[in-house]
């Protein structure tokens, strides 16, 4: 009997101590090489597709209060592919992302707001050139799972949003005006790994 309690207080305390380790707030460092920017915008009667393919940060997340978690993400314009050479260098010009001056488009979370199971209203700050404004990613957790390595953990992210491009600064040359939609649609595709 007595070895049995024994065996039962072990096991409580071990429940007790892995319930611990997972409250614990968790630190996953996105992955450039498996995550992108993908956007869409109107052209003429049509859409073209394209994307940023260097993006990093972090992702701080709290497993068990997803509300507490953050995220701060970096786009390298400079990694800009519309499968056009001479349009990605446009876009890389002063006429829109002016690459010389602003490198990089930044967002910062101020908050998450659960919406389903996996799903979360995750409200930031995007700055692209010299202009910040707030808007909301609509962000599915995609799970979490063994990483590449031996030992580690990896997640996966994927977030949605709209923005105009007027808003930013980047409307392109005025010729543009009438065969460039403004709304951009943008989907971010992310897989973090976990830094112990």
């Amino acid at each position: 009997m007595k070895k049995t309690c024994h065996l039962l207080l072990a096991s409580i305390l071990a429940v007790g101590l892995l319930a611990s380790a997972r409250a614990a707030v968790e630190t996953y460092a996105i992955d450039p090489v498996h995550s992108s920017a993908v956007f869409s915008v109107r052209h003429m009667v049509s859409k073209f597709t394209g994307s940023f393919t260097k993006v990093t940060g972090t992702v701080t997340v709290d497993r068990d209060h997803m509300e507490n978690s953050s995220v701060v993400a970096s786009v390298d314009v400079g990694s800009v592919n519309t499968a056009s050479e001479k349009r990605d260098n446009h876009l890389k010009s002063p006429d829109f992302f002016d690459l010389p001056k602003f490198p990089t488009m930044d967002f910062k979370s101020k908050s998450w707001k659960k919406t389903g199971d996996d799903t979360y209203d995750v409200t930031g700050d995007l700055t692209i050139k010299d202009v910040t404004k707030e808007v909301v990613l609509k962000v599915t957790a995609l799970g979490f799972s063994p990483g590449m390595k031996p030992g580690t953990t990896a997640s996966g992210w994927e977030a949605t949003t709209t923005i105009k491009k007027s808003d930013f600064n980047l409307p392109g040359p005025a010729m543009l005006g009438k065969v460039l939609g403004d709304d951009v649609a943008v989907t971010l595709n992310v897989e973090a790994n976990h830094q112990p």
